[in-house]
């Protein structure tokens, strides 16, 4: 179910659909089944059973229709859910995917964090081990990682 709010301007019956307002989204109360109050631009607030409240944007991309999250109301407010709408929206124009971008980034982010001499030793000693390497060298060489590295 769909909530849409119509401001009737036009001379011929049709409104236009106002966005959410802090209210609205406060009084949003969960239901026996959820539903979404339409903000613009694809951008909806999703309301769970649970009263779980989430931002979410419907869009196509090469003829699939797919549903990208933003986050949890109010960790992400109006207004960074609107900015993150609109930053999809430009990637969507540039003929990008903007959840294959975002699972990108974030896998990019794992990588830079896991890039750090204890994880690639450690992993090197594994390879070692696993490819017959004297056993008491490695493991005189993971003894070693023990030590605080500054």
């Amino acid at each position: 179910m769909v909530v849409f709010l119509m401001v009737p301007e036009s001379p011929f019956g049709a409104g236009t659909i106002m966005a959410l307002n802090h209210i609205q989204i406060t009084n949003a109360k969960p239901r026996d089944k959820a539903y979404k109050l339409a903000d613009a631009d694809g951008l909806y607030l999703a309301v769970q059973t649970n009263g779980t409240k989430l931002w979410r944007m419907n869009y196509r991309y090469l003829g699939r229709q797919k549903t990208l999250y933003f986050g949890a109301w109010p960790e992400v407010g109006i207004a960074m859910a609107r900015q993150q709408r609109a930053a999809a929206r430009e990637q969507i124009a540039a003929g990008l995917d903007p959840a294959a971008e975002k699972r990108s980034d974030t896998l990019a982010r794992k990588v830079a964090a896991d890039n750090t001499f204890k994880t690639i030793a450690e992993e090197w000693v594994a390879k070692n081990e696993l490819e017959g390497a004297r056993r008491s060298s490695s493991t005189r060489f993971a003894g070693s990682l023990a030590w605080p590295i500054p």
